[in-house]
């Protein structure tokens, strides 16, 4: 299965989940000793590789950050070609002048607020569950 490409029933049924923890991202040259097991996701660029894993791992490792988060999980399987599920929520966070980082994975949306936004962000996504498209 693909997963769902209708916006009114993506916003409908997303189901934000609050995971909990704080999460952080961090950037090095060379991952090598982080074990894979504890990172979320890695994303390589050409200034090195950001890491995105609990803030317990990246202080027991040693990795430095400057950003706490709060990671929220739509819990809806989105196909990665749906459109308009990103500018809808993402359009909802910034109207409530909270600022989100999104990750995609193949069957859910996650996205990674500041810690200190989590319950607004979780009220902002829940409402849109209640409207009308």
């Amino acid at each position: 299965m693909s997963g769902e490409t209708n916006l009114k029933i993506l916003i409908s049924e997303m189901e934000p989940i609050l995971n909990k923890g704080e999460y952080v991202f961090s950037t090095i040259k060379n991952c090598d000793h982080i074990p894979r097991e504890i990172t979320i996701c890695e994303i390589k660029e050409s200034e090195g590789v950001t890491l995105v894993l609990s803030k317990e791992h990246a202080d027991k490792y040693g990795l430095s950050y400057d950003y706490v988060a709060a990671w929220i999980t739509l819990n809806i399987h989105s196909s990665l070609d749906a459109v308009g599920l990103t500018a809808a929520f993402s359009s909802k966070l910034g109207n409530s002048n909270i600022s989100c980082n999104v990750i995609a994975g193949y069957y859910h949306d996650h996205i990674f607020v500041d810690v200190k936004d989590k319950e607004k962000a979780m009220s902002s996504l829940l409402a849109m569950t209640n409207q009308k498209i």
